[in-house]
């Protein structure tokens, strides 16, 4: 409307409703700051989802509320109850009965004190043996018809809520007589399904017929299945609960209460569900505390949230190989935490699809990892640790792929493409511009008038950085500062010496080559043995692999070589102390170097008299240079080397 204006703010309302619940980058930064301590990349990762990012919100607490609950749920009561109940119900009923029999005169009143007087001491015993016994008092006919109606509810109503909900009562002739005939349709159904038949037609007229018995409104029959089998798996956990005596008279009181055809029908209902579903916890059982005796339903209730609970405590520990967050149940989470606790896994899920659809993290056969868009932020978080001042370069720079040192500029140029990332060639653009429009001021540019720089790429330096992968390094504390050194060197040459070749070669009994990802993800050697033979074998392969290019070989290592691989068969031999054998295989893999003209330099970590006298002994005989950083400089020696070695190009 006309006169309307409206302005516009800083939201100043409370937390700004726009913003994600998460911050991305700082997660991945998260990830980044535990393996560059030396923490496993996926225990990293699996920490981030367990403790949340900025520490809120995660599986852990989940995971312990989850315990909590179940603590809780184990201290409702004693699950004998149904059958304290019904002891307690006989003895009234008994107590009433023999009052009503004092008031009596006669012989028959006098045989009813007797049969009373030898009733079996088992309550189950008891009661049917009181089946077809004539009660002379109202009121104790009336109590002991509690005993059976009680339980008969409790089991009846455990297993079908439509009957536990409704105000119907399995008391009730008729509503036996329909209950026994929906168990054995329902046991005919299942036996059709197990035999793997299409039950469809026959599910949709189950579900006409007796579907008063089924709120839930199962959509098949595994659904129904699913519903009816964790009930029972709670009655019979309930069962296996108690001790041998108190679960002989529970079920000798449940087969008279509920008769013989229902009890029939619902130990067939039972055998078909655990048949169907094997893999439920059908064989536990749970010890419970409490003053508060639980009744049949109640215990049994009980015992299926206990269920729930430790089939959520599965899914929220997320400990067999390939499990995501996908596999928690956000419905289960919320019936059983509460809403806010479905929001934080749904926020961890967000989070997940976040990081993978931005392109920082993959999932691989073990899990998530780290993607080489994270493990360039990584390494430059380690180049700036290690060696601040080697990322500021001069205002304007581009970052080119092919300029620079990249490429040594050849004098010729051509027009511009999309996608080139030479530097411009100024001169030559202005004079076609001019050529173009004529002599002007200002000149007049148009996109066909740009020209750029040929350059002839050209390798500048060939680097082998050794690191090794000893227990000793993790023990020490080296780990983690031996990780920053390789991601950062990495994250140089990517960044600003293209051209050069890096090879990360890692060593313990063996050694192999590595990738940013897979000194990222690391872990310690257990098996003894530093074999540095087999790395500088592989050093040599990758230098020769550049013929052209500088050749540098950096080695960081706390212990002196103890691993060789035996010239016959290529297995890694190992020993303490040192064989003469393996200081022989490895000198001569430094003297292979040496001809070939590379630098040899060693970063010594610790202070190990063997050691030292080994890398002398190197030094000298290669014309390398010995390096004794402490741990937290070690980054900025190997870079600093790096640069200096780069320069000597043959």
């Amino acid at each position: 409307m006309a006169g309307n204006r409206f302005r516009y703010g800083q939201w100043r309302g409370g937390p700004d409703p726009l913003a994600p619940p998460y911050d991305v980058q700082a997660a991945v930064d998260q990830v980044g700051q535990a393996v560059l301590a030396g923490g496993s990349l996926r225990q990293a990762l699996r920490d981030l989802l367990r403790q949340g990012p900025q520490g809120r919100g995660g599986l852990d607490e989940l995971t312990a509320r989850a315990r909590r609950l179940r603590r809780e749920v184990l201290r409702r009561g004693e699950l004998d109850g149904a059958v304290t109940q019904a002891r307690a119900l006989l003895d009234q009923a008994l107590a009433a009965e023999r009052d009503e029999l004092a008031g009596r005169q006669d012989e028959a009143a006098r045989f009813a004190e007797t049969v009373l007087d030898n009733l079996p001491r088992s309550t189950a015993q008891a009661v049917r043996e009181l089946s077809g016994y004539r009660w002379a008092s109202d009121e104790a006919r009336q109590i002991y018809q509690r005993i059976l109606d009680g339980l008969r509810d409790g089991v009846l109503g455990q297993r079908f809520a439509g009957l536990r909900e409704s105000a119907q009562l399995a008391a009730d002739p008729a509503v036996q007589e329909r209950l026994a005939e929906m168990m054995q349709d329902l046991n005919a159904l299942l036996a059709r399904h197990a035999r793997a038949e299409d039950t469809t037609d026959a599910f949709a007229e189950f579900m006409r017929r007796h579907g008063e018995f089924f709120p839930e409104r199962p959509a098949n029959v595994d659904e129904l299945i699913d519903l009816l089998a964790r009930r029972a798996a709670a009655g019979q956990r309930l069962m296996n609960s108690l001790s041998e005596r108190q679960r002989a008279e529970l079920a000798g009181l449940m087969r008279q209460s509920l008769g013989d055809r229902l009890a029939g029908e619902l130990t067939a209902l039972e055998r078909n569900l655990r048949s169907l579903r094997p893999d439920l916890r059908w064989g536990r059982g749970e010890r419970m505390q409490g003053g508060q005796p639980l009744g049949y339903g109640e215990a049994a209730g009980a015992l299926d949230e206990v269920a729930e609970l430790d089939d959520l405590l599965d899914q929220l520990g997320q400990a067999h190989p390939g499990a995501t967050l996908d596999d928690i149940d956000v419905e289960a989470v919320a019936r059983l935490l509460g809403r806010d606790a479905a929001d934080d896994v749904r926020q961890l899920r967000e989070l997940e699809r976040e990081l993978r659809g931005q392109g920082w993290v993959a999932r691989d056969a073990e899990g998530l990892t780290l993607s080489p868009k994270a493990l360039r932020r990584l390494g430059g978080t380690a180049l700036r640790r290690v060696f601040a001042d080697l990322t500021a370069g001069p205002r304007g720079q581009h970052d080119l792929r092919s300029a620079g040192a990249a490429g040594e500029v050849s004098g010729a140029s051509r027009p511009w493409e999309y996608g080139d990332e030479q530097p411009l060639d100024v001169v030559r653009t202005l004079t076609r511009a001019v050529r173009r429009a004529g002599p002007g001021v200002p000149v007049q540019l148009a996109v066909s008038d740009f020209e750029v720089v040929e350059t002839e790429r050209r390798a500048s330096a060939a680097v082998a950085l050794c690191v090794d992968l000893s227990y000793s390094m993790i023990s020490q504390g080296r780990w983690g500062p031996m990780k920053q050194t390789g991601l950062a060197l990495a994250h140089l040459m990517a960044t600003r010496f293209p051209q050069d070749a890096l090879q990360i070669i890692g060593f313990g009994r063996e050694a192999a080559g590595l990738t940013q990802q897979e000194l990222a993800a690391a872990e310690p050697d257990m098996a003894q043995g530093t074999n540095l033979q087999h790395a500088l074998r592989l050093a040599g392969r990758h230098l020769r692999r550049h013929p052209d290019a500088e050749p540098v070989v950096l080695v960081v290592t706390d212990g002196e070589p103890t691993a060789h691989l035996d010239p016959e068969d290529g297995e890694a031999l190992f020993c303490w102390p040192p064989l003469p054998e393996t200081i022989e295989a490895t000198i001569r893999e430094v003297d292979r170097l040496s001809r070939y003209g590379a630098t040899l330099n060693l970063f010594m970590l610790g202070d190990d008299p063997g050691l030292r006298r080994f890398v002398d002994a190197v030094a000298r005989r290669s014309g390398g240079r010995v390096f004794t950083p402490d741990t937290e400089d070690l980054g900025e020696y190997v870079v600093s080397d790096y640069l200096r070695a780069r320069r000597g190009r043959r």
